[in-house]
């Protein structure tokens, strides 16, 4: 081959490098300007109080995949959501709380606190909006111990009551009458009239079922606090203690049977359970190796021991 045609061959194949690395380069700009899939970018279905920084910020998750957080614009102490309605209990002021009420992004009402924030709930509805606050001391460690304000907002009629010692009482047959009635952990059925609520007096507790139209209570069963209703009305979820003033675990009541099932995993649990379908409940708990609550997952069936979903967070809330 003479020298002219050698030229020629290797003209025509640095013209095709130079082509093929040119193409290279815009398939490679195609794809690096694609769309990402980051870890934990599932559609997120579950909120929670982030405690990690301090700072009470609203996070949000996937349930199916927890490993990614986003924030939100909130900044609460306790938060639940449903049909909408989101109930935020936070900071109002230097030690001021407030039950801050909205839906779709609107404030509908803030609602002043009479102490520090413990539980919030929200109906199926969302129509009506529930808390629970300490007036003193900050635990529930001592049955009598305490004493807390439990009330309510109906986001349908602005109707708000701040506590419901005033509401009739029949404890084992007969009414009470005693000036140390306190209640927490309400929870509301999806008729968005009837409830549950933990009653205690005399250093005993029940649940009770109540009417909020009626302002009227009725013990159910003893040993029972901060009682969750299920999704489909048929189940409640409560703690109860183990022993007298042992720990809590989390029980699940069948209310047409009356059976009761203790859930395995859940011995330290202080919170009132949040569920987040029909067979599965959510909580917060200090872990063994930790010093901060994570938010734990257990079937209400008793199939196998609570399992660590959120670390560093509390309040769960299914969105």
């Amino acid at each position: 081959m003479d020298v002219g045609w050698r030229r020629v061959l290797l003209a025509v194949a640095a013209i095709l490098l130079v082509v093929g690395a040119g193409a290279a380069y815009v398939v490679g700009v195609v794809e690096d300007s694609s769309p990402q899939v980051q870890a934990g970018s599932a559609e997120p279905d579950l909120m929670f109080v982030e405690l990690a920084d301090g700072r009470s910020r609203v996070q949000e998750t996937s349930l199916a995949d927890p490993s990614g957080r986003n924030d939100t614009d909130l900044q609460c102490q306790r938060v639940y959501r449903s049909s909408g309605t989101t109930v935020c209990l936070r900071l109002a002021g230097p030690n001021v709380y407030a039950a801050e009420v909205s839906r779709g992004g609107k404030v509908l009402a803030t609602v002043p606190l009479p102490g520090v924030p413990s539980r919030a709930k929200v109906s199926k509805s969302g129509n009506v909006v529930s808390w629970t606050s300490f007036v003193t001391g900050d635990s529930y460690l001592v049955p009598g111990g305490f004493s807390t304000r439990t009330g309510y907002y109906d986001v349908r009629t602005g109707k708000s009551v701040d506590s419901l010692e005033h509401f009739t009482a029949e404890v084992e047959g007969a009414v009470l009458t005693a000036q140390d009635a306190n209640y927490w952990g309400l929870t509301v059925a999806d008729d968005d009239n009837t409830f549950y609520a933990t009653l205690a007096s005399g250093g005993y507790t029940w649940l009770v079922k109540g009417d909020l139209a009626a302002e009227r209570v009725v013990s159910q069963r003893r040993d029972a606090e901060c009682p969750s209703i299920s999704p489909d009305g048929t189940k409640v979820a409560y703690k109860k203690r183990i022993g007298r003033l042992g720990p809590w675990d989390l029980a699940v009541l069948d209310l047409a049977s009356g059976e009761e099932l203790r859930l395995p995993g859940t011995a330290g649990v202080d919170d009132q359970a949040t569920w987040l379908d029909g067979g599965r409940v959510a909580f917060a708990a200090v872990p063994k190796d930790a010093k901060l609550a994570a938010i734990h997952v257990v079937p209400v069936d008793g199939s196998r021991d609570a399992e660590i979903l959120v670390r560093d967070a509390t309040s769960p809330s299914p969105i």
